[in-house]
């Protein structure tokens, strides 16, 4: 049977200086609510235009919902490039401002303040390694890894070279991880020694030595060093 408790409720105000921060309130967001619903294609037209498109689109929305024919397209006839949306457009005036905070799984262990201009510099570094080891556009790479700031990287160099990525969490079974590369027809992982999570150790190369056994297909494997530990 489960136990129901009673909770004390209390709403806290936001404080004055926060409202006066943001970017938005609550009236000013049905606002615009309201718009993408009524006239979307005018709306997304217009929001849009703050990426930066290397072929700028002509028509933003073709929509059908009409079953079993059901397609949804947005921007189809244009293009861009994922990763330089998320880190280049920002290095002009944000270079040195923090992209992210990586918190450890360990608390006495340091947490990390990764610049833009850091964060940059590592994405096209691993991504020259990935087209360095025969990664292309449009070819699948599976990445198991624990939450470090490895994953966010490996991510985002799968976009600036238009490889395909697929992200397999860090504390599923060989088994579950050898079905995964089977679906995408992945011939390349990026994982680490081990992983840390609650504390404890989970193996993840040995993991990925096990699924790799089961599936085959993985012709080169990226290993991250995360805890030190001796892997195969």
């Amino acid at each position: 049977m489960a136990e129901h408790r009673k909770y004390a409720v209390e709403v806290v105000k936001v404080p004055k200086k926060w409202k006066d921060r943001a970017f938005i309130d609550k009236d000013e967001y049905e606002k615009l609510y309201r718009k993408s619903v009524e006239k979307p294609e005018k709306f997304w037209g217009k929001e849009g235009k703050r990426l930066d498109w290397i072929k700028p689109y002509t028509r933003v929305k073709n929509t059908s919902f009409d079953h079993p024919d059901v397609s949804i397209k947005w921007f189809e006839d244009g293009t861009l490039n994922v990763a330089a949306n998320c880190i280049d457009r920002h290095l002009k005036k944000r270079g040195k401002q923090v992209a992210i905070i990586w918190e450890p799984d360990d608390p006495s262990e340091q947490a990390r303040h990764i610049t833009y201009q850091e964060l940059h510099s590592e994405v096209c570094r691993l991504a020259n390694v990935l087209k360095a080891n025969g990664v292309k556009r449009g070819d699948r790479v599976t990445i198991y890894l624990p939450m470090i700031p490895e994953a966010a990287y490996a991510m985002l160099a799968c976009a600036r070279i238009g490889a395909i990525h697929s992200i397999v969490f860090g504390g599923f079974s060989p088994d579950s991880l050898a079905d995964r590369i089977s679906d995408c027809k992945s011939r390349f992982l990026i994982t680490a020694d081990e992983g840390m999570r609650g504390g404890r150790k989970v193996p993840l190369k040995a993991n990925a030595d096990k699924a790799i056994g089961k599936v085959g297909g993985i012709e080169k494997v990226l290993v991250v060093k995360r805890t030190g530990a001796d892997v195969p």
